[in-house]
Order: structure tokens, then sequence, then C-alpha cells
């Protein structure tokens, strides 16, 4: 099931601006290793939970992952040989707003060579670059 707000106040949002860096969510709160966003950009829903089967599947029961970022801003898409005008388009996901220092995952009770190897392969799923952190580095 993908993640989505259970209602919003407005359906369609604005396009916005993804620049600048992460104020809050840049520190490691839960986990004793993360996955950090070196880049601004847009995860969809269906990254974030391709990712989050990725972990489940490996860990098989031991260690817990926590996800720091929720899709909340709806994308919009006109169909196929539209013509322009007629409005915004309809609904087609949503995704999570993600700024330069943003920790998106945390991953706790394995050791850190395995960590590490879950973590690169979210890391593929991925449409923004990141970095494996630990909770003494910065």
């Amino acid at each position: 099931m993908l993640l989505m707000p259970k209602r919003v106040k407005y359906r369609k949002s604005q396009k916005g601006k993804s620049r600048g860096i992460a104020v809050s969510g840049s520190q490691m709160h839960f986990g004793e290793y993360g996955l950090k966003a070196i880049a601004n950009g847009f995860l969809p829903a269906r990254q974030l939970e391709a990712s989050r089967v990725v972990v489940a599947r490996k860990l098989r029961g031991t260690g817990k992952l926590w996800i720091n970022a929720f899709p909340h801003k709806s994308i919009t898409k006109k169909p196929a040989e539209t013509r322009m005008g007629k409005g915004k388009g309809d609904l087609d996901h949503w995704v999570a707003v993600v700024r330069r220092g943003k920790v998106i995952f945390e991953l706790g009770g394995v050791p850190e060579d395995f960590a590490k190897q879950i973590l690169r392969l979210v890391a593929f799923k991925l449409s923004i670059k990141t970095k494996f952190i630990t909770r003494g580095s910065h």
C-alpha cells in the first residue's frame, strides 16, 4: 500500500521550490545508522515503499527501520497528447519533498557492515543522491 495523506485541504498543490538545506530532520533520532540526502528533490511514494520492502526482506525480523519522510505533496499530470489549456491535470502521485541534509532512513539493531549493505540497496531505489551515516559522524 502506497503512502499518502488520509485527507488534505486542497487536492492539487503548486510545484514550489526545492532548494536550501534541511533544518529539521538533519539529525538522527532513533537508529544507529542512517541514509542522508545530499541533494534536493522529490521522493515518490513508490520509491519509499520499494525501499521499505527491500529492508523488510533483508532484515527478516531483526533490527528496526524508521522512515523520516512522508509524501504530503500531490503531483498532477495531464494525459498524453492533450492540447494546452483546460486547467490543471488530474492527481497522478504523491511525493515527499526532501532537502539536502535530511536523514531519510534510520536503521538500528544490526551490525554496521550489514546496515551499510542494506542502506546501499535502499539508495539504489531512490532518485536522489544519498550517503551512509552513523550516529557519531556528521
